[in-house]
């Protein structure tokens, strides 16, 4: 009886894996793809990533990067917003080189209000005081001229009237006066003929000097303001209240590296595509003037036709979006630029890559 049944499930074993073979063996029908791979709309197309820039004439996105280093204090934007050329952007702690800036606009207006002091002379207060010593040595040479003059007539008329002592002692008293007289009177041509003009170029100098310093100081100030170089769209801000910054960027926490503090783009309808021919293809690009190219959005089948707009004269490494060079050789590039204006119910953002495929009429 035992046998019996260790049979049967030997049986039943066998069945199974007889009927579990031939379900798999069924071939099943492969499932549509979500959207069709993109196929070259031209008899000899050549293929080639492309990403997705706000276009401009002479670039590419603008990457912002700060040109002092400091705590952001204050972001003013927001990725997508539309901004005008000059608009505040983002905010550094400018304390202490506010502080050293208004100190030198102090320092520069007490140059000033000292040039103008300069400049100003004669004080009319200064010059009545000199003129007013040159009139009492006037009186006081008046006073001793007139006390030699009559000690020396009585000296002439009778000799034994006045001293030889008295006599010398007014005679060199009317040389005191008068040489005194001349001391004030040159104080009072000195006094009325103002500042040297020495001293006033010498203090318009130093003033013209601690203008320009603070000149510098302002434009350094400036700086701590990070403003839209353009009229255009916030693409990207990377830095939020507190965050430290230098003229390197800002660390990010995830790629371990520094990245821009904000990215901006123009506000135009009009987008670029900025495509990557590899440089074993290049002998195969068509005239610049006979260039077609179409781009397809990876994900749809959406197809859209790009216009030529030039090609950038110089072979480079070749991007790596994972920041890894995996290639065991060095594989270069030909940047080709193209422009696109978005068509309705494709959405297509700066930094998207899409696929390209240029060809010739």
């Amino acid at each position: 009886m035992r046998n019996k049944i260790i049979f049967s499930l030997v049986i039943v074993g066998v069945l199974v894996a007889l009927f579990s073979a031939y379900i798999y063996a069924v071939p099943r029908k492969p499932l549509p793809p979500v959207f069709n791979p993109a196929p070259d709309p031209y008899a000899k197309g050549i293929y080639a990533n492309g990403i997705v820039e706000s276009y401009q004439t002479q670039g590419e996105n603008i990457n912002m990067y700060p040109e002092v280093s400091g705590t952001i204090l204050k972001v003013f934007v927001a990725e997508g917003q539309t901004v005008t050329q000059g608009a505040p952007l983002i905010l550094l702690d400018d304390t202490v080189q506010r502080a050293t800036t208004e100190q030198q606009k102090a320092q520069a207006e007490a140059a000033r209000t000292l040039l103008d002091e300069l400049k100003a002379q004669p004080r009319k207060e200064n010059l009545e005081v000199a003129r007013a010593q040159v009139d009492m040595a006037t009186a006081s040479l008046k006073s001793a001229n007139d006390t030699l003059d009559k000690q020396q007539r009585s000296f002439n008329i009778a000799p034994e009237s006045v001293s030889k002592d008295a006599l010398d002692n007014a005679i060199n008293a009317a040389k005191v006066a008068k040489a005194n007289l001349d001391v004030v009177t040159k104080q009072y041509d000195l006094t009325k003929a103002g500042a040297w003009v020495y001293d006033v170029e010498n203090q318009e100098k130093q003033l013209d000097a601690l203008n320009k310093a603070v000149g510098a100081s302002t434009a350094l100030l400036a700086k701590y303001t990070i403003k839209a170089p353009i009229d255009g769209v916030v693409l990207s801000v990377g830095v939020a209240v507190g965050s430290y910054v230098s003229p390197q960027g800002v660390y990010d926490t995830y790629t371990q590296g520094f990245t821009p503090v904000a990215v901006m783009g123009t506000s135009k309808g009009t987008l670029g595509v900025r495509v990557y021919v590899d440089e074993i293809l290049i002998p195969r690009l068509p005239p610049s003037d006979k260039i077609k190219a179409q781009m397809f959005i990876r994900g749809t089948n959406t197809k859209i036709a790009l216009e030529f707009v030039r090609v950038q004269p110089y072979v480079s490494p070749k991007i790596e979006l994972s920041n890894q060079r995996q290639e065991k050789v060095d594989v270069r590039v030909l940047p080709v630029i193209f422009r696109f204006t978005p068509i309705a119910g494709a959405d297509v953002y700066p930094g998207e890559l899409v696929d390209v495929y240029i060809g010739q009429d």
